[in-house]
């Protein structure tokens, strides 16, 4: 709803939104989002090993190049100022290595970073994106899928514990009123915990950054 999409661009600190296409506010809501200088991703609905309903124009593995380059290219005018995308669902077509192929193409293309929300395990996302020369990092933590303040505290927890074991850790939740709450109580106690909330594109870039130093010293 717009009051959810409004308390998720007020959160203290940097978070990063991630916006349906074809929504009723999503186009105003990636607006206010920049004006705030939040990062907007496009939340790309793709198909889902489970059937679960999409909305409209998904991306599915039916569907000819030209008809998947259209559809990406209509989401990305719904959600104005989106500097990468990341797969809403997504089971099935995060397998599949020629549509993810197609996906990547597009993104280079466009100067776009992705990141895999790991809705499967057999994802094949972000091993395509590096092929590919796109900036790309994937889910370490959902925060969310039990929608209760102690389940989230648990969760963000773990998301801390990586974040300082790694270097880096991303997070993803949704705009549940639970989760809402949660994080405006506890992303202001960040810094006393040493951890330092980014905005994805900066994560994205210090994670390969890291990885390019692993090569070099091997």
């Amino acid at each position: 709803s717009r009051l959810k999409g409004e308390r998720a661009i007020n959160l203290p600190g940097p978070v990063t939104l991630a916006v349906l296409p074809h929504t009723r506010w999503g186009r105003d809501l990636a607006r206010r989002a920049s004006e705030r200088r939040r990062e907007v991703m496009l939340h790309l609905p793709m198909a889902n090993l489970g059937n679960a309903p999409l909305g409209p124009d998904p991306l599915t593995p039916r569907l000819s190049r030209n008809e998947f380059r259209l559809r990406l290219a209509n989401a990305l005018a719904k959600v104005p100022g989106a500097r990468g995308i990341n797969n809403h669902m997504g089971s099935a077509l995060t397998q599949q290595p020629r549509e993810m192929t197609w996906l990547m193409h597009e993104l280079r293309e466009r100067g776009l970073y992705f990141v895999d929300s790991r809705t499967t395990h057999k994802t094949v996302a972000k091993r395509i994106a590096r092929e590919q020369a796109v900036l790309a990092s994937s889910r370490d933590v959902f925060l969310d899928n039990v929608r209760d303040t102690a389940a989230i505290d648990i969760q963000f927890d773990k998301l801390v514990r990586l974040a300082r074991k790694r270097g880096t850790a991303l997070g993803i939740g949704h705009p549940y009123p639970e989760t809402l709450a949660y994080l405006e109580s506890r992303l202001p106690s960040l810094s006393r915990e040493a951890v330092q909330l980014l905005p994805a594109s900066r994560l994205i870039e210090l994670q390969a950054i890291a990885r390019n130093q692993v090569a070099k010293a091997h």
